[in-house]
């Protein structure tokens, strides 16, 4: 049966076009309940006997996703008026939704209402489409009710005063969520429900916790049609709120427009903006912008910051010494920066957040209800008021908590809890929050994602080995290169001396495609996870361990399928030929970075494996000083390796990470395969190539590093990579670390690289300025990476072997798969880096120490402090009473009788301690140790 639904739709140059859409009605759309006496119960997925059994409405998906996902909530019916619904409304909570249906564990069932011939309903004269939908959800509750016919009770979930009025006329049973969920008997569950504005709290009853005579008041948001209309003026410019991971009343707004960064100083400024969120923001008068040595580093007793003066009061910036005294001995004004506020929100970036709570000093409400303060870990986070029943239980556990609103009169933003974590303090506990908080997917896998894994034990079949496509390498000695304790090793290499003087070089990657096929719940779960993620004492896998540690690791004396790239290469390290082939080989050696550098150092060995590692090494150092003479940087960074206890996974000793050669030679040779592979797949796709590209950092975001180089008397050249590079080779001082702190200085001034679709860009921004490459891409770890996934499936159809897949035709598709590698890239860096801090607290919680520090920023109440032996870094505040003055122009702060003064790049001592000025916040506190480190004048 066939009926047509027609309705009109606004057209973005504002014109209307009539939508007709044709529904094939059909009456073998089953009800999913396995008891049903008249429908298929093969595809059943409700349970036997559910009590009762839920319809739930859009705006209760919307607001309650996060009680729909508690597992007390169960044999729920959605119906697909409210999937599309969803879907078109919120596309997050559409995913979560998504994913509920299809856990096999719980009782979800999908309803497509729309299409059965009786509960399709028909557009009615004068009704809207929000009524339309709700008619559509009552007349299908009423039909899971007679189509039953009692065997449960079904009943319609409803926040909607007048839809649940009609419901109950029409003979349909209704209850609103919060009257449901008290007949569950579980007062816990109520803490999950978003109140609606209706219900929200009296302001007067949770206001500050501190007297204060002042209303806390925040400037109302611009409608969208009036930021669009500024951002197209000039008035307002758009950028993305960076919260100062010291300051939390300070932040950052890059801005396109100005291209210069929009500095937001206070609460007021911020207007209940949160890290993260897209925002408009105005421009200060100019008599109001400040320098950046005004930026504070807040003591936790500033945490109270009055946030409710307004924008042109001195009293909202940050409580700091704004003179700046130069060599003369005069007054000068530091470099004005733009300073700005925020007046409306474009994108927000609220999701869950994680932390503890603290009871607020006021009776309890009605019902057993309090009202508690939720301190999120991360300090950028402002406190969340929530409301809870089970306070008592809560006060020494890590919670999760989601945001539901700020409203203009209150001085925090409003929320509910969604669920508890753990013990404070606990290991595993403190590892899941910094999971949760950097969006890393750390779940088992599912059920339909191991069905898709070849069964164990695996290997090599005749069938492989016949395929014409593949090559058999076996005969080649192959080796590895890795970590030690590595058992994921998805690259090998080999290196073989040609008589006619030159090298056959090999870097074979395992064949992770031959496992994994596009389209599949393992290759959809793989895309969304983007990567593995590395912590201190564990690793979060992309792919499940059948495959990473045993069908695709490249493990010694096994079979193993691989990718191969082959180059035969002159002793000087001139590429000559290039091939691309699928292969089989098998490793003869796995070997740490340590043993591989121990073989090359012993001139005793002249095994065939020490001697291709020593080849290879002379070709790598070759290839590394032809990047570094194109203008490849040689940056740094304060990577930290921690030695665990195998037993309690405690760490019982910290230090920096060391480079050897062999990691050097390992890392030549892949960014070469990268570069050679980025090359055929952009021949063959110039269109939708997926490539790796490192934006030149502009000449504001390397200011800070020729500051701080002018002032310790090194001038650096910035005018391209290669002028850099050669500056900060010249950067040596009688201190040995000097150079290495100034080349991580140096690092943290570039912008992260990206991938991104050749098809989105011209060619000259293809360029990765860190690699001097026109060229880039990740190939060499589809193991870890999805990244290298998507371009083997790439390099595959451009030597014929398979089909491009479809969704290299579709350019949106390719965008949102780019920006979402980007996006888990970035939140796995985040993840490694909030692991190592929660490891050095936990290592230092009962070892308080003093070493030595570098300062690396100069702030108006003290600096920020680079610790080489711990790789840490962290503020050390000065004393209030010291009258001190900062001196922009060289780079230090000093006393104002010019009696002591501290300068960047200079060494001091410091004592390190861990303390917890706020109850469940510790934090590493770095003290000056003033006596030792003095600098007189």
């Amino acid at each position: 049966m066939l009926q047509s639904r027609s309705f009109v739709k606004k057209t973005k140059q504002g014109g209307v076009r009539k939508i007709v859409r044709e529904h094939y009605l059909r009456d073998d759309i089953y009800c999913g309940a396995p008891f049903c006496k008249v429908c298929d119960v093969s595809g059943a997925k409700l349970s036997d006997a559910p009590s009762p059994l839920l319809v739930v409405d859009t705006n209760v998906v919307l607001n309650q996703i996060d009680l729909l996902e508690n597992p007390a909530i169960d044999d729920v019916v959605v119906l697909s008026v409210v999937l599309q619904e969803v879907n078109n409304k919120n596309i997050s909570i559409y995913n979560r939704l998504r994913s509920l249906c299809s856990n096999a564990s719980r009782k979800f069932f999908v309803f497509s209402n729309e299409h059965h011939r009786d509960t399709y309903v028909k557009d009615m004269a004068g009704e809207t489409p929000n009524d339309r939908n709700d008619r559509a959800i009552r007349v299908a509750t009423r039909w899971y009710q007679d189509h039953l016919g009692g065997a449960v009770h079904v009943l319609l979930l409803t926040n909607d005063r007048e839809n649940k009025r009609k419901a109950i006329e029409e003979g349909i049973s209704a209850e609103t969520v919060e009257s449901y969920v008290k007949s569950l008997g579980q007062p816990e569950l109520l803490d999950l429900i978003v109140q609606p504005p209706s219900e929200d709290v009296k302001m007067e009853d949770v206001e500050d916790l501190r007297p204060s005579k002042r209303k806390v008041i925040y400037t109302e948001h611009k409608p969208m049609s009036e930021i669009t209309s500024g951002l197209l003026r000039g008035i307002f410019h758009q950028g993305k709120l960076r919260v100062n991971r010291y300051n939390p009343f300070e932040a950052y707004v890059g801005s396109e427009s100005i291209g210069d960064e929009i500095i937001i100083y206070g609460r007021t400024n911020m207007n209940r903006a949160f890290d993260g969120d897209v925002v408009a923001v105005e421009l200060l008068p100019q008599d109001q912008w400040q320098g950046e040595t005004s930026i504070a580093i807040t003591n936790e007793e500033d945490e109270e910051e009055d946030v409710h003066l307004p924008p042109s009061s001195a009293d909202d910036a940050p409580r700091a010494t704004n003179l700046v005294q130069g060599s003369t001995g005069a007054a000068n004004s530091p470099p004005s920066r733009p300073s700005g506020r925020v007046v409306g929100i474009i994108k927000r970036n609220w999701h869950s957040y994680c932390g503890s709570v603290e009871p607020m000093p006021m009776p309890a409400g009605s019902g057993g209800v309090v009202h508690a303060l939720f301190v999120s870990k991360d300090r950028r986070i402002p406190k969340i008021r929530i409301q809870t029943r089970q306070l008592d239980n809560l006060l020494d556990k890590r919670i999760v908590v989601a945001v539901d609103k700020w409203d203009v009169l209150s001085r925090y933003p409003s929320g509910h809890y969604v669920r508890t974590i753990g013990v404070i303090g606990d290991r595993d506990t403190e590892t899941e929050v910094v999971l949760l908080e950097n969006d890393v997917e750390f779940k088992p896998f599912s059920s339909q994602v191991l069905a898709c894994l070849p069964p164990l034990p695996w290997s090599v079949s005749s069938e492989d080995l016949a395929n014409p496509i593949r090559q058999d390498l076996r005969h080649l000695q192959v080796f590895s290169v890795d970590p030690p304790g590595c058992k994921d090793i998805d690259d090998a290499l080999h290196c073989t001396a040609l008589p006619s003087g030159n090298f056959e070089v090999g870097v074979h990657i395992a064949d992770v495609t031959n496992f994994v096929h596009p389209g599949t719940p393992l290759d959809d779960e793989a895309s969304k996870r983007g990567t593995s993620v590395y912590l201190v004492e564990r690793r979060i896998d992309m792919l499940p361990k059948p495959l990473t540690e045993d069908i695709c690791s490249l493990r010694a004396d096994v079979e193993r399928l691989a990718f191969s790239v082959i180059w035969e290469m002159t002793s000087e390290a001139d590429i000559i030929s290039t091939r691309f082939t699928k292969s089989v080989i098998k490793s003869s050696a796995a070997l740490s970075y340590v043993e591989a550098q121990a073989r090359m150092d012993d001139s005793r060995l002249v095994d065939p494996v020490t001697t291709d590692l020593r080849n290879m090494n002379a070709l790598a150092k070759i290839m590394r000083q032809k990047r570094i003479d194109r203008g490849a940087l040689t940056l740094a960074s304060a990577e930290v390796k921690f030695q665990i206890d195998t037993e309690t996974h405690d760490p019982l000793d910290i230090g920096m990470y060391q480079i050897r050669e062999a990691n050097q030679m390992v890392e030549e040779f892949m960014l070469a395969a990268n570069i050679s592979v980025a090359q055929k797949i952009l021949d063959h796709f110039p269109q939708c190539a997926l490539l790796r590209r490192h934006p030149t950092p502009t000449k504001e975001m390397l200011e800070p590093l020729i500051r701080t180089a002018s002032a310790v008397g090194l001038q650096l050249d910035v005018s391209s990579s290669k002028a850099l590079a050669d500056s900060l080779d010249r950067a040596v001082g009688s201190d040995p670390y000097f150079n290495k702190l100034i080349r991580i200085l140096a690092t943290r001034c570039m912008s992260q690289a990206v991938y991104f679709c050749s098809g989105e860009l011209s060619a000259p921004e293809y360029y990765h300025y860190g690699l001097a490459a026109p060229l880039y891409t990740h190939f060499t770890s589809p193991i870890r990476r999805y990244a290298d996934v998507f371009v083997h499936r790439l390099l595959a159809a451009s030597l014929g072997i398979n089909r491009l897949p479809d969704v290299f035709q579709d350019k949106a598709q390719l965008t949102n798969i780019s920006d979402n590698l980007n996006y888990r890239h970035r939140n796995a860096q985040m993840a490694s880096r909030a692991s190592v801090e929660l490891h050095t607290l936990i290592y230092f919680r009962n070892r308080p120490t003093d070493t030595e520090a570098r300062i690396v920023k100069i702030r108006s109440n003290g600096f920020i402090v680079f610790v080489p032996k711990y790789g840490i870094e962290g503020p050390v505040c000065l004393s209030k009473e010291g009258g001190w003055l900062v001196d922009e122009q060289q780079q230090r702060i000093k006393k104002s009788d010019n009696s002591i003064y501290y300068g960047v790049l200079q060494t001091v001592q410091i004592h390190m301690e861990v303390v917890e000025p706020q109850p469940n916040r510790p934090k590493l506190q770095l003290t000056l140790i003033e006596d030792t480190y003095m600098t007189k004048k």
